[in-house]
């Protein structure tokens, strides 16, 4: 194995060698503004507008119904409440379920009154209770989640789509932890994904937003992409995106099948090498990179920081973090284990080896940390 393996491609993975090139050639083509008439602004606008199309075309969209964000939680920023805003004669509500990430959670509770629904215990929405909200009168939007960024469980966004339409209700998805890795669903209104998790550089968000879903900006409108990402674009950013998701999209099929099959078997070790640890989220119906497991009588950050001092880079998305000084809502939302929690996500550069000496180094590790607390 190599000296570290890099196992939170979840979180963000290496700019993609495709999107490197571009980026590079870009930064000398694409600096100037695009909104100007002289040459060198008609210039950088030729750059952004085929960066547009080839994102568009990537999420099923046409160039005309995608806008770009400084990140993908700016893109849930302004286009969640922006389309709030334009319901706001129909109502306030906005329904969302339990296990979305947090930038919905907190765009859903200042822009409206959220309705939160439950999920069982792989972390799929209450269908049943999911009709009965969005059927309600005063829905402004439901957001849905594409699949969860934890524990890779899909939703059935397609399901739910029907569900909105017959109620008229628009469809919010956040698809940042599934785009380029899993087939974009259908039938949403709006949707939301961020560049850097599929080898784009940072900065670089999607709002892509159907014709015929009304928008009522939070903020001042100008020029700048209808008033959804005000300011000068990053233009060689945004190519270096679509360059990367363009070549991911190439190499999915493949990545696909060989992160599956080596996180089914992560899932068969862990579960065999470990006593008392619970691995969440759908063995099956889920994205294919991600492997999610608690261990009891374990604290998460003291096991991530032991595989970081053994070379593996991973995140905990539970036990108590610096930052929050809470447990995951989405394991507390699925009523399983939120203490010793380890997310494992697999990216376009990782190897077996890294993901076997994985298997093999972390039994020892969860037994000295419980050793070292008297378990």
């Amino acid at each position: 194995m190599s000296e570290r393996a890099y196992l939170d491609a979840a979180s963000a993975e290496s700019l993609h060698p495709a999107a490197r090139e571009i980026l590079l050639s870009a930064l000398d083509s694409g600096w100037a503004d695009p909104a100007r008439l002289h040459h060198e602004g008609r210039n950088a606008r030729l750059l952004l507008d085929n960066a547009r199309a080839v994102l568009a075309d990537a999420v099923g969209v046409r160039p005309d119904e995608l806008y770009l964000t400084s990140s993908g939680t700016a893109a849930i920023h302004s286009g969640l409440p922006a389309v709030a805003a334009a319901r706001r004669r129909v109502g306030s509500t906005i329904v969302h379920s339990a296990v979305e990430h947090s930038a919905v959670l907190h765009a859903a509770a200042a822009a409206g009154t959220a309705a939160e629904v439950g999920v069982d215990s792989v972390g799929r929405i209450d269908q049943d209770a999911f009709s009965a909200q969005v059927t309600q009168p005063g829905v402004a939007l439901a957001a849905l989640q594409a699949a969860n960024h934890e524990v890779g469980t899909r939703q059935p966004i397609a399901w739910a789509a029907e569900i909105c339409a017959q109620a008229g209700v628009p469809l919010f998805v956040d698809a940042a932890a599934s785009i380029g890795r899993d087939a974009v669903p259908a039938g949403w209104s709006v949707l939301a994904a961020s560049a850097h998790k599929w080898g784009g550089p940072a900065g670089v968000g999607l709002l892509a937003v159907r014709k015929g879903t009304r928008l009522s900006p939070a903020w001042p409108v100008d020029e700048r992409e209808e008033g959804l990402a005000p300011g000068h674009p990053n233009v060689p950013a945004a190519l270096a995106a679509a360059a990367a998701l363009q070549a991911r999209l190439q190499e999915a099929e493949a990545l696909e099948k060989q992160h599956r099959s080596w996180i089914d078997e992560l899932r068969r070790r862990v579960a065999a090498d470990i006593a008392d640890v619970e691995v969440v989220g759908d063995p099956d119906d889920r994205l294919p990179h991600v492997l999610t497991f608690s261990c009891l009588y374990v604290d998460g950050e003291a096991l991530v920081t032991a595989l970081d001092a053994e070379g593996f880079s991973v995140s905990s998305g539970s036990a108590c973090t610096a930052s929050t000084l809470r447990p995951s809502h989405v394991l507390a939302a699925m009523g399983v284990l939120t203490h010793g929690n380890v997310r494992v996500s697999l990216g376009r550069t990782t190897t077996y080896e890294e993901v076997d000496q994985f298997a093999e180094v972390l039994p020892g590790l969860v037994r000295r940390i419980r050793a070292e607390v008297g378990m």
